[in-house]
């Protein structure tokens, strides 16, 4: 019975530590490139922490895991962990490139 409540909770704990990964990458005005990328790697650790104990729960509550071809890596949280790092790392290239590359401002300095 506890496992069963554990698993929403796990799942839930998971989604939120990816916001976390989600927020230090791109959220957080005004920081340096090295600082977003340290705060980033740190969360995206504590996320993947969060995600292989939710995987372990849903892999052990998981009936058919003994008679099928079920892996602990095809378990919920770690599909979502997998996925939103994955995108995550595609974004942050993407917005890594276009901050070096493009300038979506004007500049406001007086003009003299």
């Amino acid at each position: 019975m506890w496992i069963e409540v554990a698993k929403p909770v796990a799942l839930l704990l998971c989604i939120l530590s990816l916001y976390a990964v989600f927020h230090a990458a791109f959220l957080i005005p005004a920081s340096e490139l090295q600082q977003r990328i340290t705060d980033s790697l740190e969360r995206l650790a504590l996320a993947g922490a969060i995600a292989f104990v939710g995987g372990a729960l849903f892999y052990k509550s998981e009936p058919q895991r003994l008679s099928s071809n079920f892996r602990f890596s095809s378990t919920l949280p770690l599909r979502i962990f997998y996925w939103t790092t994955g995108a995550m790392l595609l974004l942050f290239l993407v917005s890594w490139y276009l901050e070096s590359h493009c300038i979506f401002y004007r500049d406001v300095r007086p003009l003299r």
